[in-house]
């Protein structure tokens, strides 16, 4: 009988397994794209899921996400996107964003952050990550030095595919892990890009009206002495978790601090935290109208614009500030809640004196700990020696996934990690207490 369709008989399909290796040509992709890493924080996350895919019990600290089931998505975006999709908005959307969801995030920020910016300082984007992008490309040339202070999210890699020059400078435990002005002074002369991140990831705290505005000062005092002829310094301003502040903290802004930081602030935002609305994929830069538009040039290029029904239904949800009003308190509170517990369960440990400390969550979904057990022999005779170490024991004795630093660019992070709540539940963390008891105890 013949066979419908376009299918290939099996005996027709060519077999390309084995076709890809050519012995004669060494460099078969770019050293640019050679130097780019692998995430840390992927390779982690495999790990975890093939223990729990086995049946392992595993509190899974190490995502930066959320679990759909523990924080889901406020209902009326979820309606607004389906809306959207019936409505048949299909279709390509303009590279730098509607017209709509751009006004629709300038009224966001005047209306919550105090801070009025026009149509032409808003460039919509496919979640946060293609602002970093597009602004690393519109202002850097090859060289540029972008000073990054450390503990950071993965800025480090777009230095890199910008061919530009990284600048780290570590931050200190005593700090709260968040840069000083005293810490950046020496390395911001020359320096094209401070990247600067609020409430922090991996740290879980955000910076004082105090430290902001020192830094602050010395940007300004920075871009007051460069002559015409030099580029400026900018900020890149990381605050997509700036509606999740705990202890009844404020969230502090550059441009808020000192209006004349506008010219040198681009903002990194979107739904994705505020929202835990992750997959839904809608970000945006704010800034100067010259540096969106420029920016604009590379997410038109690149296709990194968010989908068309995504940018209807998040205009139209922003616009209800009633229900973003209560997604923000459902979100904030439910995360303070969960940090609570995760910290709670920590201090019972400590008090019982296991050689563990924290950094008191004041913003996100972090909590930052220290795990005191290096040069600690394990009951196989394995002598913990690094973070890997540490973090691995941790995973296979007492089913306990979290980051270490090194994966946020930190050189010297012995025995700190970030931990994240998004993904577990109370009984997650209830559970995992005895087990990281148990595991320390064996440890001689």
């Amino acid at each position: 009988m013949k066979k419908s369709g376009k299918a290939k008989a099996m005996s027709d399909v060519l077999d390309l397994t084995g076709a890809f290796n050519s012995p004669k040509h060494q460099h078969r992709v770019s050293s640019r794209t050679s130097g780019v890493q692998g995430s840390q924080i992927l390779r982690i996350a495999g790990q975890i899921r093939a223990l729990q895919s086995s049946g392992e019990a595993v509190c899974n600290l190490s995502v930066g996400d959320y679990s759909p089931q523990e924080f889901p998505v406020p209902k009326d975006l979820i309606l607004e996107n389906m809306k959207a999709f019936e409505e048949g908005h299909t279709n390509y959307p303009p590279a730098i964003g509607l017209p709509e969801m751009r006004d629709a995030v300038a009224d966001y920020y005047a209306h919550y952050l105090g801070l009025r910016y026009p149509r032409e300082g808003v460039v919509i984007t496919s979640g946060a990550r293609p602002v970093v992008f597009a602004f690393f490309n519109a202002v850097l040339n090859p060289g540029d030095k972008v000073v990054n202070p450390t503990p950071s999210w993965n800025t480090h890699y777009y230095v890199a595919l910008c061919n530009a020059t990284e600048v780290r400078v570590d931050s200190r435990p005593e700090d709260g892990f968040l840069p000083t002005r005293a810490g950046l002074e020496d390395h911001v002369k020359g320096a094209r890009i401070l990247c600067l991140c609020s409430p922090g990831n991996p740290t879980g705290t955000l910076f004082s009206e105090e430290r902001l505005k020192a830094i602050c000062e010395m940007v300004l005092e920075e871009n007051n002495r460069r002559t015409p002829e030099e580029g400026p310094l900018y900020v890149l301003y990381d605050q997509v978790y700036w509606p999740i502040t705990h202890g009844g903290r404020k969230h502090i802004t550059p441009v808020g601090l000192f209006p004349e930081m506008a010219a040198y602030t681009v903002f990194v935002d979107g739904i994705s935290k505020a929202f835990a609305a992750t997959g839904v994929r809608v970000g945006w830069g704010v800034g100067p109208s010259d540096v969106i538009t420029g920016m604009s040039r590379y997410t038109s290029h690149s296709g990194s614009w968010a989908p068309k029904p995504a940018q209807i239904a998040t205009t139209r949800f922003l616009a209800k500030r009633d229900v973003v009003d209560a997604a923000f308190k459902d979100l904030q509170e439910a995360l303070e809640a969960r940090l609570g517990r995760l910290s709670k369960g920590l201090q019972v440990l400590i008090d019982e004196g296991c050689p563990l400390r924290f950094v008191d969550p004041e913003g996100a979904l972090y909590l930052t700990l220290e795990v005191k057990i290096v040069g600690r022999k394990t009951p196989d005779g394995k002598v913990l020696e690094n973070n890997e170490d540490i973090r691995t024991y941790l995973l296979s004795h007492a089913g306990m996934g979290i980051v270490p630093f090194e994966a946020f660019g930190v050189k010297n992070a012995l025995a700190w990690f970030r931990l994240s709540v998004g993904a577990v539940s109370d009984n997650d963390i209830d559970s995992l207490m005895p087990r990281l008891r148990d595991a320390i105890s064996k440890l001689s």
